[in-house]
């Protein structure tokens, strides 16, 4: 085989701390695409922890595309941590019990932000946090200790508290060339073909045309 086993629980029998994460967790709301990593020194299969506040009563999910490198100390905050900022105090009195159950909030009055998308071949730093409902497009870079409050537009750098857009990765030309190529779709043996391409630093329209 060329390549790893995209089946495989750790793709480098040498390399302890990264393992391919659809093969590590189990919560069904947490999709993962083949060859997504985590890298973590510290028991890199627990990456379902980073996971908080995943209920299944939200029915939310966090969704991971292909080909993606996230860092230790990543946190994808769900939709289960929001409380209802619409009452004139946002504390919790239910959760405490001894008859304050009488002010759950219905799930109507709790806001709801939607799924977690990170596209496929997404670089995520170092301790970055990532807000509920939030999309990552293809391509992005994600900055260390960057949180993210809003969408991140795909093949952009964003960095920073809350994070903001750096800079464009590529032109708008080769952008629009690589999310219709969706390169991570090729079956294995035509990426790693396409290999000397998809890692050439000085990369251009022409060459990512040449593929095959």
């Amino acid at each position: 085989m060329l390549g790893p086993n995209p089946d495989a629980l750790y793709p480098h029998e040498a390399i302890s701390s990264l393992v391919f994460i659809k093969n590590c967790v189990k919560n069904p709301n947490i999709i993962v695409g083949n060859y997504s990593y985590y890298d973590d020194p510290e028991n890199p299969e627990r990456f379902e922890e980073h996971v908080e506040h995943l209920y299944d009563f939200l029915s939310d999910k966090l969704i991971i595309g292909k080909f993606c490198a996230i860092a230790k100390g990543i946190r994808f905050i769900m939709n289960g941590a929001n409380h209802r900022m619409d009452s004139a105090t946002t504390y919790p009195f239910n959760i405490l019990g001894h008859g304050l159950e009488k002010a759950t909030p219905s799930l109507v009055d709790l806001p709801f932000k939607g799924d977690t998308v990170i596209g496929n071949d997404v670089w995520i730093g170092q301790e970055v946090t990532i807000m509920p409902g939030i999309t990552v497009g293809d391509g992005a870079i994600i900055a260390a200790n960057s949180v993210l409050t809003k969408d991140v537009s795909p093949y952009t750098i964003v960095g920073g508290n809350p994070a903001s857009l750096i800079r464009a990765r590529f032109s708008e030309e080769i952008i629009a060339y690589l999310l219709e190529l969706k390169w991570w779709d090729f079956p294995p043996e035509k990426i790693w073909r396409n290999l000397d391409v998809l890692c050439d630093t000085d990369l251009t329209l022409e060459k990512l045309q040449q593929m095959k």
